[in-house]
């Protein structure tokens, strides 16, 4: 199933959950202060103060805090076979992968989204399937995720062939139905912690090969 039998002695970087987005709510943060600083040199600092955070700013301190939750969770509800890589880099790309999982049953490529709002998938007898949240199509979440299953794939189809590769959407909120569990496209919406019992099903991947697999993963996906 994987050539990847022995794991090679390197250190295993799991990465900081949400590192880069905080790095990012930070960045614009100053900018911010600084030009409101310069702008009023006598009362910038108190004008900073009492302003509320914009939105472009807001969304990447929600974000962060999405995939810090999402981690403890995982943290506090997987079994230590579980291997879960945080905030990851994706060559030649500006888009970063916010969890991969590397357990017994395979590697999941985990996009954790944080909003508020009912979470519904609606199949209409004409038209496109679409997921809905708070009224909204988002259905670009899985296509966004998706593609990163996909350059997961690619990175394990020489070092490791035969491994499943999936995705999966933790949802940090309180949204999601209390009586049926979402897929889209094979793609599971759970909170952090119903995906954590997925994690933690058996499989054919062995400890070793789990670490294995986890430190070329950590080689290919650097921490962000």
């Amino acid at each position: 199933m994987t050539d990847l039998v022995q794991p090679p002695n390197d250190e295993l970087d799991l990465g900081v959950a949400g590192a880069s987005a905080r790095r990012e709510h930070e960045r614009r943060r100053a900018n911010r202060e600084q030009r409101t600083r310069e702008a009023h040199p006598r009362i910038g600092g108190l004008l900073f103060t009492l302003k509320d955070d914009p939105r472009h700013e807001a969304v990447w301190a929600r974000g962060a805090g999405g995939e810090e939750l999402a981690a403890a969770q995982f943290l506090k509800h997987c079994s230590p076979q579980v291997l879960v890589l945080h905030d990851r880099r994706i060559a030649r790309s500006r888009a970063n992968i916010d969890h991969i999982a590397v357990c017994a049953n395979g590697v999941w490529v985990i996009d954790s989204k944080r909003y508020k709002g009912e979470v519904e998938i609606r199949n209409p007898l004409f038209g496109k399937k679409t997921l809905r949240i708070a009224g909204r199509d988002q259905t670009k979440l899985i296509t966004g995720l998706q593609k990163q299953v996909d350059v997961v794939k690619a990175v394990l189809a020489h070092s490791a062939p035969g491994v499943r590769v999936q995705g999966a959407v933790a949802f940090i909120g309180d949204g999601l139905p209390l009586l049926s569990k979402l897929s889209f496209d094979d793609v599971p919406i759970r909170y952090p912690k119903q995906l954590a019992k997925l994690l933690n099903g058996s499989g054919e991947l062995t400890p070793e090969m789990v670490r294995a697999i986890a430190i070329e993963l950590a080689r290919q996906f650097p921490s962000a």
